[in-house]
């Protein structure tokens, strides 16, 4: 009888077929035991330890030399109850200048009462970003109270003063642009500028000759300009030349930005900022940036300028449109601080008078006070790094609290001791400060050369 193959398969076929199934079923076997054989391969242990970081391995060796130098590290220590012109650590009191409270408000009683209200009728927490279900009064209240103070037509808070700047200079600059920052600006600037993908220059401290050299040379290979700098530099109380980036700003076509986290508060008249100090029109400066952790008694960021920075901002800004909103009760303590500030220039006039104080002081001591102008910051400039933690921890001996900065914080060899003043010290207090420390200095000296 003859095979039918109208609906079969020859035998010849089906062996063929079945040789090509268990071939292919071979291979497939061989591509999925791949994985198990890469799972095998050695590994570095270094490349999945965090202790083998280049950064880590650094700080073991900063705790290493402290450790065999008997310092106690200065950093993260906790202070109990308010940190105002005294601090309390392990139940003892030490004259205060590690904080920047600048115009005493911090543990105001009203300020307790408007977060005690927030807190009652909002919560703790905005539970949202503000771009969705986190928008409550009190931001609002704010950024208008803000607003207002700067005389421009609108304000935007952050809950991270140092996102705020990061975000915002991203947000609105990128690579076929260029940001000419003074190179004594914050951390945050400078990351900010980095992760706009713009082109950076830094220019020297307060340098309008060098900044217009650099200006004539590289405005025309770019499209949009920034100019970036710290109102009142916080490492070394000197004041921005506000008058002359303005006058580049109009002769090369950039925007403005001014780091007021320093200065908001602490100059002018009416502590209005570093405008207020020079008399001159906000609006000359096209982005205002500040903190509510200093003079409003917060935590967070602001931008102040035109409603179409701020609508830009609020609806593309990484910071802001992806970040829960600041807690209400927050919102309503920087407000609340802002208004006391504002009603009281007595606070203003204090902390100036106790800044220009100290700075003569320290001066009449022989006290090296580098380029302080006698707000808000007095550095004591000490040069190497050992120096200087031996003179904080004399000093903290001694019953005063004072933090050293150094390298990275600073560059190397201009460690220095940061003191920051507050409207709530005496002249008593200031006195005995600046005093003891120049007594401690020289011994700092020798003990730091004999470690050398």
């Amino acid at each position: 009888m003859t095979e039918r193959k109208s609906f079969g398969l020859t035998a010849e076929l089906k062996a063929s077929l079945l040789a090509k199934m268990q071939g292919q079923a071979k291979d497939n076997k061989a591509q999925n035991a791949q994985p198990e054989r890469a799972l095998e391969r050695v590994i570095d242990p270094s490349l999945v330890s965090f202790s083998s970081l280049p950064a880590y391995t650094q700080l073991e060796v900063q705790k290493a030399v402290a450790k065999k130098l008997n310092l106690t590290d200065p950093y993260y220590q906790c202070h109990e109850g308010l940190s105002q012109n005294l601090a309390v650590i392990n139940g003892q009191t030490y004259l205060n200048f590690s904080c920047y409270d600048y115009l005493g408000l911090n543990g105001d009683q009203r300020i307790a009462a408007a977060i005690n209200l927030a807190v009652q009728k909002y919560g703790s927490s905005a539970s949202a970003s503000r771009l969705t279900a986190g928008e409550r009064p009190p931001h609002r209240a704010l950024e208008e109270g803000l607003a207002h103070l700067y005389g421009v037509e609108d304000c935007l808070c952050f809950v991270s003063g140092h996102a705020t700047n990061v975000s915002t200079i991203e947000c609105l600059f990128g690579p076929q642009d260029a940001i000419f920052y003074d190179v004594r600006s914050h951390n945050s600037l400078v990351l900010g500028a980095k992760a706009s993908g713009a082109a950076r220059f830094a220019y020297p401290n307060n340098d309008m000759v060098a900044l217009r050299r650099l200006l004539l040379e590289h405005r025309d290979s770019f499209k949009r300009i920034l100019l970036v700098t710290e109102g009142l530099f916080g490492m070394d109380g000197c004041i921005c030349d506000l008058p002359g980036l303005i006058a580049l700003k109009k002769e090369f076509g950039c925007f403005l930005m001014v780091d007021e986290a320093h200065s908001i508060g602490t100059l002018g008249a009416r502590g209005a900022g570093v405008a207020d100090y020079f008399g001159l029109s906000t609006k000359e400066v096209d982005i205002w940036m500040g903190t509510l952790s200093k003079t409003f008694c917060g935590c967070g960021g602001y931008i102040a300028g035109t409603s179409v920075l701020i609508e830009l901002l609020k609806y593309e800004a990484p910071g802001f449109v992806y970040s829960v909103g600041m807690a209400p009760m927050l919102a309503s303590a920087s407000k609340t601080a802002l208004d006391i500030m504002c009603s009281e220039p007595w606070r203003v006039q204090k902390l100036q008078e106790n800044s220009q104080t100290a700075l003569k002081l320290a001066q009449s001591l022989g006290l090296d006070t580098g380029q302080a102008q006698g707000y808000a910051v007095i550095p004591i400039m000490l040069g190497d790094s050992l120096t200087c933690v031996l003179a904080a921890k004399l000093l903290r001996e001694a019953g005063i609290l004072v933090l050293p900065i150094i390298y990275p914080g600073v560059e190397e060899g201009k460690a220095r001791l940061r003191f920051f003043i507050s409207a709530l010290h005496t002249k008593e207090q200031l006195t005995h400060a600046f005093e003891t420390t120049a007594q401690i200095v020289p011994k700092a000296r020798q003990l730091a050369a004999q470690f050398a």
